[in-house]
């Protein structure tokens, strides 16, 4: 279903369906859909409704390279995608696939910059100039030389989409563009995105998560239902009764209003009356998240940690302590120095100086250091979750997985497994561990990280590439984790998830600990890692949808 007026239609969909070998049912169902030129659409659904697949039939990679059965047309600027592979569509159609790092094949940023445009021919002056419009567009000057897999992962994200805007496409597809992002780059990525839709008239096609990011610069939701239909339509009135919609939207919901706000700015114009309410029934420690306090021993103590990169100092001494029982999320701009910190916490990363100890499973004050232990040692004591997941993954399949793990965990045959079962049910224990989704990836990698029983655990960016519904999940496991007496950091940048899950915010710039905190003190104060219902309701300190919505009832 399409409900789009007459204009200079750029994409065409017609009576699209797209079947994969083997599946019982259609990905996608009988689409009819139209894209106008100079459009900002946003593609929305739950994990595993085929966003991915109905942006690879754009630019035909779908099902030119991955197989499967297309019945129907697509066509762009009037080129059909089932006689024009996607070589052939370069000129007009730039992607930005989920990994970036998958699709980079040159060593430098520069070089990488410059490599689309080689293929088209285009002239060495031009390159040129193309190629610092897109270093000053991203924000990325300084990295012009770097080595793009010392980058970290939102530098990496940048990178990706600078390399496709260098090619000057009419249509730009983007799937997850923010997902490694920091709230500020972020903001940054997606005004030089409207820019070229506004500015240039690009057509501009996004697959994201984050919509509470998006929605307000959408002329457009394309929303999947999960059955293979989809429908097109006006972001407020799509959004008003799909399963997915950013805080913003669910509060807006629960207050009644019309119509829906897309951003803080919309919203905090018709909040009042709802601060007024919420102001007699302010919110408790448990709807603001708090610091719990603990007068044990601490799980995790480290000391004037420092970890470098030739002249570059990632991690400058850093000293933290985690307590049993805590969620701490750890906060900071994309190259701040996060992931550095989890690997040396974890032992397995560089250290160039200071002290990591840890309790172990045998008396409480026998501290020890995971990077002089094994690796089946160390991670009994600190497991991690790294921000690509599948660099933990090497077997054929899921269940060899599994079994590896319960060996090197030395646990009964089946441990494993049920772990997954718990977290993410229904993964075919046969699947190859790299054909799972993203979500399901994170959840077999924490599943083997869990069969250890660590005492600490750590999670790189755990939230990339799941739905709100998938993150809701995993802010139950990490909670009952905690209530089972493990200390857990999350190095992430949403901070939606943060607002619902951490007890405490430690904030990272420039590798140092620049803020540590209650999680409502650090991130309500900050404008940019406050959630959206604290920009709405601000000064008071409301953090989720799901605290005002309880704070309402017991109002009435």
């Amino acid at each position: 279903m399409d409900s789009s007026p007459a204009g200079a239609i750029m994409i065409r969909f017609d009576q699209v369906s797209i079947t994969y070998p083997d599946a019982i049912a259609p990905t996608l169902r009988n689409v009819e859909l139209r894209i106008e030129e100079g459009e900002l659409c946003l593609v929305v659904g739950q994990t595993g409704v085929g966003k991915s697949t109905l942006l690879g039939a754009i630019n035909g990679l779908v099902p030119h390279f991955t197989g499967g059965t297309l019945s129907g047309r697509v066509t762009v600027d009037g080129r059909d995608t089932s006689t024009h592979p996607p070589r052939e569509l370069a000129d007009l159609i730039g992607v930005v696939s989920q990994d970036p790092l998958a699709g980079f094949v040159t060593d430098t940023v520069e070089e990488e910059l410059a490599y689309a445009m080689e293929q088209l021919a285009i002239e060495p002056a031009v390159m040129r100039k193309r190629v610092e419009e897109t270093l000053d567009l991203l924000g990325i000057a300084e990295l012009r030389n770097r080595p793009i897999r010392s980058l970290s992962g939102g530098q990496q994200q940048r990178v990706a989409i600078g390399s496709v805007l260098t090619a000057h496409p009419r249509v730009l597809v983007l799937d997850e563009p923010t997902s490694a992002l920091d709230p500020t780059a972020s903001e940054e990525v997606l005004a030089a995105i409207t820019r070229l839709v506004h500015d240039l008239g690009v057509t501009v096609v996004i697959a994201e998560h984050r919509l509470e990011r998006v929605v307000q610069y959408a002329d457009r939701v394309i929303y999947l239902h999960g059955d293979g239909t989809v429908t097109s339509g006006a972001p407020a009135e799509i959004l008003a009764s799909s399963s997915v919609a950013p805080p913003v939207v669910r509060l807006g919901r629960l207050a009644g209003w019309s119509p829906l706000p897309l951003s803080v700015r919309d919203a905090r114009r018709v909040a009042a009356s709802l601060r007024e309410e919420l102001e007699q029934n302010p919110p408790s420690l448990s709807a603001t998240t708090s610091c719990k306090d603990s007068a044990a021993e601490p799980e995790l103590t480290a000391k004037e940690i420092t970890v470098r990169y030739g002249d570059v100092v990632a991690v400058s001494k850093v000293s933290a302590e985690l307590a049993a029982g805590q969620i701490v999320a750890l906060m900071g701009r994309n190259g701040s120095g996060k992931s550095s910190l989890l690997w040396a916490l974890q032992g397995s990363g560089p250290r160039d100086s200071g002290l990591v100890s840890v309790q172990t499973n045998d008396a409480v004050g026998q501290g020890q250091d995971p990077s002089k232990l094994s690796s089946s040692e160390a991670r009994a004591l600190v497991g991690l979750v790294p921000q690509t997941p599948t660099d933990l993954l090497y077997l054929a399949t899921v269940q060899a997985e599994c079994s590896q793990a319960d060996q090197d965990a030395q646990q009964l045959a089946g441990t494993c497994e049920q772990l997954l079962h718990r977290i993410v049910a229904g993964i075919d224990p046969q699947a190859h561990p790299r054909d799972l989704s993203e979500g399901q990836k994170l959840a077999l990698v924490l599943a083997i990280q869990l069969c250890a029983k660590p005492r600490v655990l750590l999670l790189d960016e755990p939230t990339r590439g799941l739905d709100y519904t998938a993150k809701e999940h995993l802010t139950k496991l990490l909670q009952e984790l905690a209530d089972q007496g493990h200390a857990i950091v999350v190095s992430t940048h949403d901070v939606e998830f943060v607002a619902s899950t951490a007890d405490r915010v430690m904030v990272m710039a420039a590798g140092e600990i620049v803020a540590d905190g209650p999680t409502a003190d650090v991130v309500v104060a900050s404008p940019a890692f406050a959630p959206q219902v604290a920009k709405i309701l601000s000064p008071q300190p409301w953090l989720t949808v799901e605290a005002v919505a309880d704070a309402l009832k017991e109002k009435l």
